[in-house]
């Protein structure tokens, strides 16, 4: 079952393709883009940029993951349900993905066009399970450590963090498929930084075989988080390398779906990783060939 593919919206994604996921998100106070795509031409400018830089899949969220306003499931709704419908007009086979843990949200986005519910919570709300299973679209499962939403870890302890994870989302994900989520349509996240401490979410990287093995699609979301922050002392605005590092150890341990700030650049370490293991090709083959 490792080796399934994945189905999303038109697309189908086989075992060894390794996937792009870009973070558009409409909200004017997240970490690293601060509003940028806040406003709604600025974000269908964002996505028409990740879509022409190979990602395959889209992932809008309308609330700061931390601290931050409190934001009610009705302003949710008007950051993410309309813009969803136009991103759908615009690129008919982009996998629309939108990260909420509110069911009415949910239900909301997958009747506006989105493939994917990426429950960055962990299930807070059981009956996103439902929606899911009801419009027949993908489901993220996370591990938060039970956390509630936008809550950061305090002093997180675990006997074994690596073997907490898998448990916590193989349990999940069998809770999915027992609500009737497609299980091609399943997706484990170990969720780096939520609900862990930088040595967490380093020693999950470090064994994230342990977690691709399991039979679902793995996602990690690096992108310029906290954990590569603290291991090299450094802002949001110059973790790019960090996570590229990151992102490689990750794809080479069999993760599939990589969310990500730096379309680009995490697009081309995708492709040198596929072409290192050999389940992809040189895009040209010069060299010695004249």
């Amino acid at each position: 079952m490792s080796g399934a593919p994945l189905r999303l919206g038109t697309r189908t994604f086989g075992p060894d393709e390794l996937v792009v996921m870009a973070v558009v998100n409409r909200t004017p106070d997240s970490f690293f883009t601060r509003g940028a795509t806040y406003a709604e031409e600025a974000a269908l400018e964002a996505v028409d940029a990740a879509v022409a830089g190979g990602a395959a899949i889209v992932d809008i969220g309308g609330v700061k993951a931390g601290y931050g306003d409190v934001v009610s499931a009705e302003e949710e709704s008007r950051r993410v349900v309309g813009f969803v419908g136009r991103v759908r007009e615009r690129h008919p086979d982009v996998v629309i993905s939108v990260d909420t843990w509110r069911a009415d949200v949910g239900d909301a986005v997958a009747r506006a066009g989105a493939d994917l519910l990426n429950d960055a919570w962990g299930g807070h709300e059981p009956g996103l399970l439902e929606v899911a299973a009801r419009h027949g679209v993908g489901y993220v499962c996370t591990h938060t450590a039970g956390l509630p939403p936008r809550t950061d870890p305090h002093r997180p302890a675990f006997d074994d963090v690596v073997a907490d994870v898998r448990d916590a989302l193989v349990a999940l994900a069998q809770r999915a498929e027992a609500a009737g989520v497609r299980s091609d349509g399943i997706v484990i996240d170990p969720a780096h930084d939520f609900g862990k401490a930088t040595r967490h979410s380093l020693a999950v990287t470090r064994r994230l075989d342990e977690l691709t093995g399991l039979g679902w699609p793995v996602l990690v979301a690096l992108s310029r988080k906290d954990f590569v922050g603290e291991s090299l002392d450094l802002p949001a605005d110059e973790r790019l390398e960090g996570t590229l590092a990151a992102t490689a150890v990750s794809a080479w341990l069999g993760a599939r779906i990589f969310r990500a700030h730096d379309v680009v650049a995490t697009r081309r370490v995708l492709d040198m990783v596929g072409c290192i293991r050999g389940t992809q090709q040189p895009a040209v083959v010069r060299r010695g060939m004249a």
